[in-house]
């Protein structure tokens, strides 16, 4: 049947956007990838909305031998390269920042760092205000706060009213066991209120209006559960490869780099029971009761419920490109998944019986991540002689990338005399109703750190649990891997994965939502 667009409008909006309160930031790894490609622009971005503290200011902390005047020439370049800004806005915003440059585990320039941070304060008022974010390697976490607490900088001053935040960036852990004692570390020093686990999957568009179309509206919750939802596929595909992380990525793998974290924090998104309110412990509690719900996999369930696969050479649009073991700098005899797909159950009485499909991979057909929930079938057709089977069940798609957007596929008649039925597809699409680039994941979760909002940040005890649920699967592989008979599956790069990621769901009558490339919704 072919599908019809229909588009929708918005029509009422309700906001509150907030200035932070007077602060500064600190960022750890100043000179490096993350700092000039989101930290900075989401920065300038929240600068420009007049959404930064009236007094702030920026220290940058590297062992590049940049110097203020470098570290504001960087950020002028990439801040050019993105936004195109007005050459005073530019200027203004490049006064805030600065830089010291030294060895991450260097006690006496943790004491420049003390002397630089207390004259800053005083020059923009900054209130003893301070967050520390760690783009740096998770190795460096804990020599840079145990070097802070041991600066005295992590101690809040004025009975608390001049806080100190620490932002880790993922992975958390490499297991569990990894997980839990970097954690420990983490609380010798800092209560868990002070700890920022960011995962920018978080701040995307859609995934926050998961909860908005979820909780906000009375259509869906009634439906929203194993009686009238057939399954919910989860996907995070990238047609790219490892690029310049070959060290990082053949130690870590598909499963511990995308699983881990994005697909979980998703799958409880989705599935999650309504919180008491919108607060972080209470989102984080719901959170939490859905983990611990997942049932848990025996090593034979993992044979039949998850694939692990690793991209071979082919062809990604026009381009030929090389295989995993091809890359620079990893094995030609590596075991390293850089895809994979897993069947997961939820023991609740919400979502009993219903399967949740979770895939993500590198090299995949095209960019691509969205949530999709498909319905159950009619269970009698009217319209003879189109029998049930016949009817496609209706589909809401949540796209959180590239084209963040959603749509709900329905049943309709087309236009003309005969009974003829076709899938409706009622799209929205953020760039082309909100008119222009939406905002970066970063911008949004900075916000929340310096507003002291932990509601998109990851708890401690989440992030255990998440690493519980993969425990078996990990250990299944290891120990196949050691016996020499591993079960990496091969798949060319350009593709939706190996056979065994389809028969995951044709084996029970289902099929993977494969859009094509180009398509936008």
């Amino acid at each position: 049947m072919d599908n019809v667009q229909a588009t929708v409008s918005l029509t009422e909006t309700l906001c509150l956007e907030v200035r932070a309160p007077s602060c500064g930031i600190v960022i750890f790894g100043a000179s490096g990838d993350l700092t000039a490609r989101k930290l900075l622009p989401s920065l300038f971005s929240l600068f420009t909305r007049g959404l930064l503290p009236e007094n702030f200011f920026v220290l940058g902390y590297a062992r590049t031998p940049l110097g203020t005047d470098g570290f504001r020439e960087q950020a002028r370049k990439a801040l050019r390269e993105k936004f195109h800004p007005p050459d005073d806005e530019l200027a203004e915003f490049c006064k805030l920042l600065h830089y010291l440059p030294g060895d991450y585990a260097d006690a006496a320039l943790y004491a420049e760092l003390s002397r630089n941070l207390r004259k800053l304060d005083a020059d923009y008022d900054a209130g003893g205000r301070l967050v520390f974010y760690l783009s740096t390697p998770p190795k460096v976490y804990d020599t840079v706060v145990a070097r802070l607490a041991d600066a005295g900088l992590l101690h809040e001053p004025d009975g608390g009213r001049g806080w100190r935040r620490v932002v880790v960036e993922k992975p958390f852990g490499h297991d569990l066991e990894s997980a839990r004692a970097l954690d420990e570390r983490l609380h010798r020093h800092l209560q868990e209120r002070q700890i920022y686990r960011i995962d920018h999957y978080l701040g995307k568009e859609t995934v926050q209006n998961v909860l908005m179309l979820r909780f906000a509206n009375t259509v869906f919750e009634p439906v929203w559960n194993r009686h009238y939802v057939d399954h919910v596929q989860i996907t995070a595909a990238e047609d790219i490869g490892i690029e310049h992380r070959a060290g990082y990525y053949d130690g870590t793998g598909l499963l511990r780099d995308m699983f881990q974290n994005h697909m979980l924090q998703l799958l409880c998104l989705v599935a999650m029971e309504p919180p008491a309110a919108f607060d972080a412990d209470s989102l984080r509690d719901e959170k939490l009761k859905l983990l611990r719900s997942v049932r848990p996999l025996a090593a034979d369930d993992v044979r039949k419920q998850v694939v692990r696969a690793q991209y071979t050479g082919g062809r990604i649009g026009d381009k030929d490109v090389a295989g995993y073991r091809q890359e620079k700098n990893i094995p030609d005899d590596s075991l390293t998944e850089t895809l994979a797909a897993a069947e997961f159950f939820i023991d609740n009485w919400r979502w009993r019986g219903v399967p949740f499909y979770l895939r993500s991979g590198k090299r995949m057909h095209r960019r691509l991540t969205e949530i999709a929930v498909v319905f159950k079938r009619v269970p009698h057709s009217i319209f003879t002689p189109i029998a049930a089977p016949d009817l496609q069940p209706d589909m809401l798609v949540m796209n959180v990338q590239p084209h963040e957007g959603m749509a709900l596929s329905l049943q309709a008649k087309q236009p003309g005399p005969k009974l003829c039925l076709g899938t409706l597809e009622m799209a929205m699409n953020y760039r082309d109703l909100f008119a222009g680039e939406q905002p970066d994941a970063y911008e949004r979760l900075l916000l929340d750190i310096m507003l002291g909002d932990q509601t998109l940040f990851v708890r401690h005890d989440n992030v255990e649990m998440e690493w519980r649920i993969l425990a078996p699967i990990l250990d299944d592989w290891r120990k196949e891997d050691a016996e020499g008979h591993t079960g990496l599956k091969f798949y060319p790069a350009g593709s939706w994965g190996p056979p065994e990621v389809a028969e995951l769901m044709t084996g029970n009558g289902r099929t993977w939502h494969n859009p094509p490339p180009g398509r936008r919704r």
